[in-house]
């Protein structure tokens, strides 16, 4: 594998160089994230934990990708400025993170307290007071019956006030026309 520097920009507000970097592969396939850091990390003479590789890119059947790499000066400096999503792209596949295995650890913990205790208890508490609830309900229903009047008395106030803005609109409006 050959590298060809196709354009370089130092960057001093961040403290880092821009590189876009042309990686010639022929007769093998794109090269990883972690090949192309080492390559990088060769040609700017830096340790590797400075260099991050934001794209790779290869056209459908070419010998050679188009990779856009950062070199910074100093690697605290890297870890804040880096993304968390481009420091999981440059590691090896055995170190990376992925969302899939932090939500299956979340949702069987939660999942186990619930069933233990609540259940078995509820139901108990439940069939004894449903009984006299009953009686309860059966007089608490002709207070409710007293409610809704107050309600169909408001209501047809409403539609008279509405009635009366839309009739004088209507004869105004066919004079003009």
């Amino acid at each position: 594998m050959s590298v060809e520097i196709i354009a370089e920009h130092i960057n001093p507000l961040l403290g880092r160089k821009d590189a876009k970097l042309i990686v010639h592969h022929e007769g093998s396939g794109t090269p990883d994230r972690l090949a192309i850091r080492k390559i990088a990390s060769d040609h700017f003479k830096t340790q590797q934990d400075k260099v991050y590789v934001r794209s790779v890119r290869t056209r459908t059947g070419g010998s050679s990708a188009v990779c856009q790499v950062e070199v910074y000066g100093d690697s605290k400096l890297a870890d804040k400025m880096v993304p968390a999503y481009i420091k999981n792209r440059n590691l090896p596949k055995e170190q990376r993170v992925s969302r899939k295995k932090g939500a299956e650890e979340e949702k069987p913990a939660p999942a186990a307290p619930k069933p233990a205790a609540p259940k078995p208890a509820a139901p108990e508490k439940k069939a004894e007071p449903a009984k006299p609830a009953s009686a309860k309900e059966s007089k608490q229903a002709p207070a409710k019956d007293s409610k809704p009047a107050p309600a169909e008395t408001k209501t047809p106030a409403k539609p008279e006030a509405k009635p009366a803005a839309k009739p004088p609109a209507k004869p105004d409006s066919k004079p003009k026309a």
